[in-house]
């Protein structure tokens, strides 16, 4: 967060905060806070519009502080805002790191549901494809069983259709 939104927050003077940190520098290290760059005070500056110097615009570049740092400001502003508002801060941060765990945790269970869907879609797949060549390898069965049934048919046809006839030649009669 920056100073200036630290400040309102905690109903001070930006410069005030600033003043305070100064004079407990040794417990800011840059791991809790640190300036902007002039590229990021530009970037800022173009966020907020033209910012005038002398119409209370900003002059100098503003302080970036991590929750480390904000944390700290708690033991440098010591009214009774300023710890109400590190509290609620404080809050916020947690809470915000408990959304990130839940959406990490989401996006873990999603991944071994697609994984499941992908192995029972494998599976599904191969269990089609066993049934189609069992169904191709059926169909050649029946295929002949019809052919050697067709055959036979026949053949019974031929067998009645040859019994059905009046021999040929002579009868002897005893």
């Amino acid at each position: 967060m920056l100073d200036f939104d630290l400040a309102s927050l905690y109903q001070v003077e930006t410069k005030q905060l600033n003043r305070q940190v100064k004079r407990n520098i040794e417990r800011f290290p840059d791991d809790f806070m640190f300036q902007l760059s002039d590229e990021e005070f530009d970037f800022l500056r173009c966020q907020f519009g033209t910012s005038k110097n002398h119409r209370g615009g900003h002059r100098y570049k503003p302080y970036a502080f991590t929750e480390l740092g904000i944390a700290m400001l708690s033991s440098v502003l010591s009214s009774p805002t300023a710890i109400q508002v590190n509290i609620n801060i404080m809050r916020a941060f947690l809470f915000m790191r408990q959304q990130l765990y839940s959406l990490t945790n989401n996006e873990l269970r999603f991944e071994r549901i697609e994984h499941k869907i992908e192995n029972i879609s494998g599976y599904i797949e191969e269990v089609l494809h066993d049934q189609n060549d069992i169904n191709d390898d059926t169909a050649a069965q029946l295929e002949l069983i019809n052919q050697t049934l067709a055959e036979l048919q026949a053949e019974n046809t031929i067998r009645k259709e040859f019994a059905e006839r009046k021999p040929v030649g002579f009868k002897i009669e005893n």
